[in-house]
């Protein structure tokens, strides 16, 4: 076992079934006095990569190793046409430790406030990490596998 400390917390004014239905939100991240010192020379950078705690997971949906893409339902795609696939293979929340990353969109930082857009996070969340998003991390040319591929068209067919 190991422990891991939050450095911030995530503010958002949207209620978790909008988070859940819109996908995202602007909101703030604050950091931590104690770990303030760590934004230094952070402001500049577009994007940022959150590594978060999902602190809305049940110990039974820690279980759960199988998952689909239920979120696409919102973009009218039947459920029962996705494929059921191990939870490594997604970003669902149900997971055996319930770790959540984010690239988010940094509007600005004042102090230890980082406001931002794109948070895909529910109002609470601890934030665990944070890592600039820089072009070493970005990946020109990427393979998925075929039924994901199929979700991809799915979704470029939708309106």
């Amino acid at each position: 076992m190991f422990t891991i400390k939050p450095i911030g917390i995530v503010h958002i004014d949207v209620a978790d079934n909008d988070i859940r239905n819109r996908g995202s939100a602007q909101g703030k991240v604050e950091i931590y006095e104690e770990y303030a010192e760590g934004l230094h020379s952070l402001e500049g950078f577009s994007h940022i990569i959150l590594v978060t705690y999902l602190h809305h997971i049940k110990e039974p949906e820690r279980r759960i190793l199988k998952v689909k893409f239920r979120h696409l339902q919102s973009l009218g795609i039947p459920l029962e046409t996705l494929p059921e696939v191990g939870v490594f293979c997604s970003d669902s929340p149900h997971r055996p430790n319930p770790i959540g990353v984010s690239i988010i969109h940094v509007l600005k930082i004042d102090g230890r406030i980082i406001y931002a857009d794109n948070l895909d996070l529910f109002d609470g969340t601890p934030v665990i990490d944070i890592k600039p998003y820089t072009p070493f991390r970005r990946i020109e040319s990427l393979n998925v596998p075929e039924w994901y591929a199929k979700i991809i068209a799915l979704v470029k067919k939708e309106p």
